[in-house]
């Protein structure tokens, strides 16, 4: 292959600027194709941003001799049989996080990839984002020393803002999404922590819905111990009051500290006194940095930005917070 003709399945308000737009902008990708199961939403979004083909069936996008990658977008509880679609028809695959709906289907998913030998990427796409990618190198370079604990809030109101918009509250199904707002927000931080810190071994947590709302849980806990000595400390709850919201993460080393927000455009590094900031512009299209490097590794100029296996590690440690007794 000498570019990558996209075929995106799922259409909905997180392709409208976050992803889909990108797949345009990013050298040798275009974005050929798109499906969703309400044929005249599937027409709009491709008459409104240029899209040359659009169909209601999935498998009609699959068998499109020009699309060669397959980009799904759906909610999550599709996200494994869409995959394995896509495998059987030897294209390779660039699938929204969360990767699936808990670790078994993930591991499916990996096994499937592997036994057809296609190409496999989980859109974990903050790891590609300029600011993670400085905080990465602070720890990288031991700007803090040894790092010792990791401590997260993530602590938004019911009716939060922070997740884009649909027409169905389908995220607060966990037939769905996997679970609540946990599941939406937390693959963001957990994968970042994987990205930081590696592979995990042990962890445990404590979820449970607080408010009575729904079927999703709206409080979870969660501890982790990296292999490499680090420990995790996280806390997320959907049922604060809007005074009270919060994002922080906080990285705490033997010489200094590093904290930011997972939502937002800053870090702070603070060592030996003095505060250090570093800014960062809003991305226009925030999967652009990561549609850049998955666009390389399919065609076979790069290493895989999130493997199956990386997204595996948060997506058990995600299956282990949440766990009933």
């Amino acid at each position: 292959m000498k570019s990558i003709k996209w075929g995106m399945i799922g259409c909905g308000d997180v392709t409208e600027v976050k992803s889909g737009p990108a797949f345009n902008k990013v050298p040798n990708s275009s974005l050929v194709a798109v499906m969703r199961r309400d044929g005249g939403k599937a027409k709009d979004y491709a008459a409104r941003h240029g899209v040359p083909k659009w169909y209601d069936d999935a498998q009609q996008l699959m068998d499109d001799p020009e699309v060669n990658a397959i980009y799904i977008a759906t909610p999550p509880a599709q996200h494994e049989a869409y995959s394995l679609m896509a495998f059987a028809a030897g294209k390779p695959v660039y699938v929204e996080k969360p990767m699936t709906l808990n670790a078994d289907s993930a591991i499916r998913m990996k096994t499937a990839a592997s036994t057809a030998g296609i190409r496999l990427c989980v859109a974990h796409y903050r790891r590609a984002q300029p600011l993670f990618l400085k905080i990465k190198s602070l720890l990288d370079d031991h700007e803090i020393g040894d790092i010792r604990l990791v401590q997260l809030k993530m602590f938004q109101p019911q009716d939060a803002d922070i997740v884009a918009k649909s027409a169905s509250n389908w995220r607060f199904d966990p037939l769905i999404s996997g679970g609540g707002l946990f599941h939406d927000l937390a693959p963001h931080q957990l994968d970042l922590m994987v990205f930081f810190f590696g592979e995990w071994l042990s962890a445990a947590g404590l979820s449970l819905n607080q408010s009575g709302i729904g079927q999703a849980d709206d409080l979870v806990t969660g501890q982790v111990l990296f292999k490499n000595g680090v420990v995790f400390n996280g806390s997320w709850c959907f049922s604060v009051s809007e005074q009270d919201k919060a994002d922080l993460c906080e990285i705490i080393g033997t010489a200094g500290k590093i904290s930011f927000q997972v939502f937002g455009q800053q870090i702070k590094l603070i060592k030996n006194g003095i505060d250090k900031v570093y800014d960062f512009s809003p991305l226009q299209h925030v999967q652009q940095p990561m549609i850049e490097k998955v666009t390389a590794y399919f065609l076979g100029q790069g290493e895989n930005p999130c493997s199956a296996e990386e997204a595996i590690l948060s997506m058990q440690l995600m299956d282990r917070f949440t766990a009933r007794p």
